[in-house]
Parts: C-alpha cells; structure tokens; sequence
C-alpha cells in the first residue's frame, strides 16, 4: 500500500519506521552514535557530495532522528524535512539559508512571546530584521513586504490567545509576491491543520508539544513542501546560486524540490549545530504513535471547558475560536477542519491579581510555561511568557494582565471544569 493511500492514523504509527533491518527491532530503534564507517573512500565522497543518501556524523542527522523526520513529513504532506533542539532552533534553521544582513520578514502581531523576543531583538544580531504586522488586515502585510523581505511568517493558531490564521489568504498574498511562507503549525499539529495545502512553504514545529505530547523533551523541526522556485527572483543565493559554504554546490540546480532540506543538513546543521538528539526522538516518535487520539480528546475537552466559561458570570471572555461567538469561528472549518486545538485565554473578572489567585488555587493543572502536554496547563502570560513586552505588545499577542492561558488536557472534561469551578471561586471571592 502506498502512503498515498495510507491514513493519518496510519502513517503516525508506520511512516519512517520500518523494522530495523540488523536486528528486526519493530520500534526504531535510538542509534546512540556520534559516527558511521564508510564503506570505502569512495562511499564517503558519494555521502558528501550527495549521488547517495546515507549517515555522515550525527551533528548533521541520525538513524533515530531521520525516522521522526521522515514520520513529519509524511503527516505534514512535504517532500522533506529536518529535526533540531528546540521549536526556537527550528525558527532561525527555517531562516537561515534565506536570509542575509539587511534582509527582514514580514511576521503576524499574534505570537508566542518567545518568538516575537527572537524576531524584534535577537535576530538583528545577524543583521536580520522583522516587521509585525495584523495577519488580518491584508493589506498591511502586503504593504509591509519590500524589496529586502525574504519571507512572511504567521502561527496557524496563535499561542496564546488559540486565534485561527488565515492560511488561504496570506498563502495566496505570499505566492502574489514570490515570497515563502513560514508556518508554525506547534498549536495545531498536522492532525488539526496542514498549512502546506493553503500555501505554505515551510513548516515549523516545537515537537515539545503535542507531537511529544507528555512534557518529556525539547525538540523541533522543519518541513519543505518542496514547491517554491528558490531560482524565481534572485533572492535565495545560498539556494539558487554556487553556495561557498558547500564547495561553490548549487543546491536548487542539483537537488530541486530537496534543495531546501539538504542545504538545512549540509550547512545548516553542520554549522549551527542545532542538533536534535536521538533519545529525544525516540520520545518523540512515541508520542505521535497516538497523535491523532490525543488531539480528539484534547480538542473535545476543549470545546466542553470552553463552552462552560463563556457562560459563567466570573469570567469575562474565552478566545477559543471552536466557540460560535468567536470571530474566528468560521475559519475552522477551512483550515482546521478536525478543531480548533486545545489551547486558548481567558479573562478572568478581577484582573490581574484576580489571574494570580486561580493560578494558585489550581489543584490538578500544572502551573508551567509549557502547553500541548497530555496534562492540563495554566500560566499567566502577562506576569511569564510575555513578561518582557510592553503593554501594547502584550493587548496585540493577546496576554492581556487579566487574561490566563489554558492547554486543556486529556482528562475527564468533569475534573477539569471542577478544578477551574473552584479555583475561581476563591480567585474572585
């Protein structure tokens, strides 16, 4: 059977992941190796120069690694990918063979708190710059894009506020102006939406969340659609032109729809050493066996908890867009036709030391700045994850003071809402 013809619940428990072929190991197993010998001289120069695919050093890729790798791609619907140490190092490896001193992105006002740290102050270290603007206004973000933009950047549901981009509309204004477009797809993962088929060209992850889905190990990747024309505009020598990093190689000219991953591996990787390692993919790997199981679960729980805060009088708003009120309501359908996630905020009557009080009153969520775990999660992102921004900043990503963002987890939906029903009662007492 092909993969064509294979299931997402197929193909998140088999895709990369044939028996071992030295031992029979069913599950992949973790190649715990820094090296592999070459067969000859010969074979190491077909390694390195690409006529053969194989492991060189485990810096670039690994056996364990490549499996979940190959596991991503096949869910994403790309030709090929990456994985790396953190859902930040998946970011900047997603930027790096497109980007020089002077270049900048255009990026969506709704995002992690981290990543608009990473993209208004840490990559101007390298000479990079980004320009933030409302994904919903269209006309802003083509405005915004010049002759120095190398890509546009957005989250398909927004941490924190769980806001539902519009994919089809920023793919089509990205393909209008040549640009690639740069999805994280970490609050959605590929069971809830596949940014690829509305126009993106590379997708990032932090695998941390719900494709590990048990708060286990860090890790991220990145996924080619294999469809953007690196030659089209000039834009992307180290993709289009003789790359001196890699003895002058033309990487779209030589490996075409693969141009992107190999240069990720062969001098992304090599230099930048953002390597994922292979026990944390093994964690990983497990984890999306039951992808697609979670992701129901999470979503149902989410819709119920949902529902129920929106009608009690101690709460003042719930920006989940699975809600009919939510303004995104409509979107999910078209670009997150199995939910919209698990994760949303709320604002809490009371304001901010009304936010304090819940999070302290929680019995069963866990107080932490993590989301997509298996466990339900709360954290007050104004006073954590989005402490560093101003104000205003904070009113545009949704972390308001007196908002709290919850990943709903897999429990009963009963103990969740009790949890939260008196937790609030004494944060609003």
């Amino acid at each position: 059977m092909s993969d064509k013809a294979q299931g997402f619940d197929t193909l998140q428990i088999h895709a990369g992941a044939a028996p071992d072929p030295a031992t029979g190991a069913r599950q992949v197993p973790i190649y715990q190796s820094t090296a592999y010998v070459f067969k000859d001289a010969e074979h190491a120069a077909r390694l390195f120069n690409f006529p053969e695919g194989g492991y060189i050093y485990s810096r670039l890729t690994n056996p364990t690694v490549a499996a979940l790798a190959e596991r991503i791609v096949h869910l994403e619907g790309g030709v090929g990918g990456i994985c790396c140490s953190s859902g930040h190092a998946a970011q900047i490896m997603a930027l790096f063979p497109l980007m020089m001193p002077g270049c900048n992105i255009v990026a969506s006002t709704r995002l992690y708190g981290g990543t608009y740290t990473q993209f208004t102050q840490t990559i101007k270290r390298f000479g990079w710059s980004a320009k933030l603007v409302d994904f919903d206004d269209l006309d802003a973000v083509r405005a915004a894009v010049d002759d120095d933009t190398r890509a546009i950047f957005c989250e398909s549901i927004a941490n924190p506020g769980g806001y539902i981009t519009d994919l089809d509309a920023i793919g089509s204004l990205a393909n209008d102006v040549g640009l690639p477009l740069i999805v994280d797809n970490t609050s959605a993962s590929p069971y809830l939406c596949r940014p690829i088929e509305h126009g993106a060209t590379l997708v990032v992850h932090s695998t941390t969340k719900y494709l590990t889905g048990n708060g286990t190990v860090t890790g991220g990747a990145i996924v080619d659609s294999g469809q953007f024309d690196w030659s089209a505009s000039g834009k992307f020598p180290s993709l289009s032109e003789p790359e001196p990093a890699y003895h002058g190689l033309n990487f779209h000219e030589a490996l075409g729809g693969m141009a992107f991953t190999f240069h990720s591996i062969a001098v992304g990787l090599r230099d930048l050493g953002m390597t994922m390692n292979p026990q944390g993919a093994h964690y990983t790997l497990m984890g999306i066996e039951t992808l697609s199981l979670r992701m129901r679960k999470h979503v149902e729980n989410a819709e119920t908890v949902a529902k129920w805060l929106e009608n009690d009088p101690r709460i003042e708003k719930v920006t989940y867009a699975g809600l009919e009120s939510s303004p995104y309501y409509d979107r999910k359908a078209r670009i997150c036709p199995n939910g919209a996630g698990a994760l949303f905020t709320v604002a809490v009557k009371g304001g901010y030391d009304a936010c304090v009080k819940l999070v302290d009153s929680l019995e069963m969520f866990s107080h932490v700045a993590n989301l997509g775990d298996a466990r339900s999660l709360i954290i007050h992102s104004a006073s954590t994850t989005h402490r560093q921004l101003t104000d205003e900043q904070r009113e545009a990503a949704g972390a308001s003071p007196n908002v709290v963002r919850l990943s709903i987890g897999i429990e009963d939906a009963a103990d969740i809402i009790a949890d939260l029903d008196q937790a609030l009662t004494k944060a609003t007492a």
